[in-house]
């Protein structure tokens, strides 16, 4: 479990920094050292128990390799704190931390409330995984605030937010969905991701679960792919246990890339803002775009709620076209000169991607 110190007084840029060492047991190398290993030796079979029940009640102890090492703690410890959850979780991807998250608290027979701007990855899971499995997922509009109400059922075991959402940018209201779950009993889920855990603070804002695909703003040098989910106090067996029993663990190396990483994450995400905002300033006033969606300006959908919420803006936004051939827009793209087409964002190299938002939505269609 993370050991927390009173971090209370440090300002962001240093928890960055230092959350999740410990280098009095480093021998004072100020990097944890990479642990590889799969089996760990115990000096007795008392022992061997003794440190198998310790890890069960949350002990950072070494028992098998699946189950943890100061490597992984080292990582998940820096983004407990910077989250400030109680306990957290890595995974080899972000859609596994976010397929883990949901088979943890969702079981045959349960009610899923899922976002429409949900990450097109993450709807596939519902819809095939979940759905094979008995679990119902209903999408809600992400505008749809408190009025989420309407929308539960008796069975409604996990509400899953996503704010701001894939492609199209809304900002949801995370308090208002996070009071109406706990009201009825359900778990709050957040995807993290576009925020950081810099920008967002999710447990100051009710939610239970948290999600970060650790590959993006964390690592950020699109080198690594890695997933975490933090938990409040309250939850963090129940995702610990389906974690051990899917065998889920990280790569040594790559979670060693992925504490360097983090601790560049501030400055990088500052720039991060200043250029993107520069960037989608200048587009709006272009005669070519209907709109550019990105939370920090004032016409975006859920503004006024990122204002109030958000500690800061990060890299990746939309833009819509005016009307123009689907030939015509790929003939602009394949000509970027310091654009790269690929999936993903987060790291040093400038993306962009053709979206059909049509097709990801079910509940509130895309109006164009």
């Amino acid at each position: 479990m993370n050991k927390k110190t009173d971090s209370s007084v440090l300002r962001e840029d240093t928890k960055v920094v230092v959350s999740g060492r410990d280098i009095k047991n480093y021998g004072g190398v100020i990097n944890p050292p990479v642990y590889h290993g799969s089996t760990i030796l115990a000096e007795s079979v008392e022992s061997y128990n003794s440190r198998y029940l310790e890890a069960k009640e949350g002990e950072q102890v070494m028992v098998y390799g699946t189950m943890g090492n100061p490597t992984a703690w080292a990582l998940e410890n820096a983004i407990a704190e910077l989250e400030g959850g109680y306990h957290c979780s890595t995974y080899p991807s972000g859609l596994a931390a976010i397929s883990v998250a949901l088979m943890a608290f969702l079981k045959s027979g349960d009610h899923l409330l899922m976002t429409d701007s949900s990450y097109a990855p993450t709807r596939r899971f519902c819809d095939t995984v979940l759905r094979r499995f008995g679990v119902e997922t209903t999408y809600y509009d992400p505008l749809i605030g408190a009025e989420i109400e309407s929308l539960m059922r008796p069975n409604t075991a996990v509400i899953f937010t996503e704010s701001p959402g894939s492609n199209t940018f809304e900002v949801q209201d995370i308090p208002a969905i996070a009071e109406v779950a706990r009201k009825h009993g359900a778990i709050t889920q957040l995807d993290n991701t576009w925020a950081s855990p810099l920008y967002f603070k999710p447990f100051e804002h009710g939610v239970d679960v948290s999600i970060q695909a650790v590959t993006k703003y964390i690592v950020g040098h699109a080198d690594v792919l890695l997933g975490s989910v933090t938990t409040n106090r309250e939850n963090w067996k129940t995702l610990r246990d389906c974690t051990w029993h899917f065998g889920q663990c990280v790569a040594p190396d790559d979670l060693y890339l992925a504490q360097r990483g983090l601790r560049t994450m501030a400055v990088r995400l500052r720039q991060h803002h200043k250029s993107s905002l520069e960037i989608a300033e200048w587009l709006r006033n272009r005669d070519e775009v209907r709109q550019v969606m990105y939370p920090a300006l004032p016409d975006a959908p859920g503004h006024e709620i990122w204002k109030r919420d958000f500690l800061g803006a990060s890299g990746l936004f939309g833009v819509e076209l005016e009307t123009f051939s689907q030939k015509a827009v790929e003939k602009m793209i394949d000509e970027m000169r310091l654009f790269g087409i690929g999936s993903s964002w987060g790291g040093y190299e400038s993306l962009i991607l053709p979206v059909n938002v049509r097709d990801l939505r079910t509940v509130s269609p895309w109006r164009f």
